[in-house]
């Protein structure tokens, strides 16, 4: 496709007449990923046949070549990117990039990020690329100064299917290191709704991880065979297991069902390897929170914004290990499970800055909680 020049063909008299009726003449900019360069290039086209004014925006991942002016390559030249679909390091020839009024550059964490949201929120099963779209939809409203009065069309070109293992996985995107900003643990900058008993609508209240009345945690060393992780997970049912270090109970890292599949499917560790060489290692993280107010993104707005500033930082995000306790808020821990699939509830330890586990709490327990609760509610 990257020759044949029905490629574009298509989209001139096919994808840009639809779009052309479907939105009655009204679009005023369009947006779309640019791979082989037969979507972009075709409708623009198209679109442009009817309309020499609408404008025509263009994603292209850090590490691809496609956006001109070519400087905007610079920064991330030659740098592997996980969006699939998108962006090469050659050319096509059927590509038009001065059809394309503005281009814009993404990064893998904001366009996963949008990606999972569209399928969150809007129930659209898209896939990588599209999250891409969408983050070159929210720069060119903001950049081009473009308003609630403008026609915006995105072209979502991907669907979820080929991606259940990969961006849709907490596990891979956190073995990737495109986990989004840690949502707020603390409590809401504005007063959480209250119903006419007084009592907080979130559900919550004043319950804390104590109340979930959780069993004793099942750690592994993080010395022992891969081979073992794998048969505790099996007997016991579990997805994840946190990690001690030797045989104390220092809490060094967390071993998931997700992680292991991916090391010992792609031949990067077999059974016999120890569980330290495929955990998350907890060591290596930059920064503890011991306070849920240390932690500095509050709101949507603001994570969404944080978001956003980062797409053009070269360096990556700082990680952090947020401490959670039996006395954490269940609310608090609601928010935490926005982008994490289970927590680690710890102690402090008599070793400076060392934590033990003492339990595994998953979305599960929260809905177990949740369920049970409204039974009591019910029956009074």
């Amino acid at each position: 496709q990257y020759v044949n020049p029905n490629n574009p063909l298509a989209h001139e008299l096919g994808t840009a007449e639809e779009i052309w009726a479907q939105t009655e003449g009204k679009i005023t900019a369009l947006v779309a990923g640019a791979g082989t360069g037969g979507t972009i290039t075709g409708l623009a086209r198209g679109i442009r046949k009817h309309n020499k004014d609408v404008k025509i925006i263009a994603a292209d991942p850090h590490g691809s070549i496609l956006a001109l002016p070519a400087s905007l390559n610079e920064d991330f030249k030659d740098q592997p990117y996980k969006v699939e679909g998108i962006g090469y390091d050659f050319i096509p020839d059927v590509l038009d990039q001065q059809g394309v009024d503005t281009w814009f550059k993404t990064d893998d964490r904001t366009s996963f990020e949008y990606s999972r949201k569209l399928i969150r929120e809007e129930g659209l099963l898209v896939g990588g690329s599209s999250g891409s779209a969408m983050a070159a939809c929210v720069k060119a409203c903001t950049e081009l100064n473009l308003t609630e009065d403008d026609v915006v069309v995105v072209v979502l070109p991907d669907s979820i299917r080929s991606y259940l293992s990969k961006f849709v996985d907490d596990d891979w995107l956190a073995a990737n290191d495109l986990l989004p900003p840690t949502p707020p643990l603390s409590a809401p900058t504005t007063p959480v709704a209250k119903a006419e008993d007084g009592k907080s609508k979130d559900g919550y209240g004043d319950a804390t991880i104590r109340d979930l009345r959780l069993k004793p945690v099942t750690t592994i060393s993080a010395d022992s065979p891969c081979g073992d992780a794998i048969e505790t997970m099996r007997e016991k049912g579990f997805d994840q297991l946190p990690v001690s270090a030797g045989t104390g109970s220092r809490l060094v890292g967390l071993v998931t069902l997700g992680n292991l599949l991916s090391y010992l499917s792609s031949g990067r560790a077999t059974g016999h390897s120890r569980v330290s060489d495929v955990m998350f290692d907890f060591r290596k993280i930059n920064e503890v929170v011991t306070s849920t107010q240390d932690i500095s993104i509050k709101t949507p707005e603001e994570r969404k914004k944080a978001a956003t500033s980062s797409e053009t930082e070269s360096h990556p995000q700082r990680r952090q290990f947020v401490e959670i306790t039996k006395d954490t808020k269940l609310s608090a821990l609601s928010r935490f499970f926005e982008w994490n699939s289970a927590a680690i509830v710890t102690e402090k330890t008599s070793e400076k800055g060392g934590y033990k586990a003492v339990a595994v709490v998953t979305k599960v327990d929260l809905l177990t909680w949740l369920v049970k609760s409204s039974k009591k509610d019910g029956s009074n």
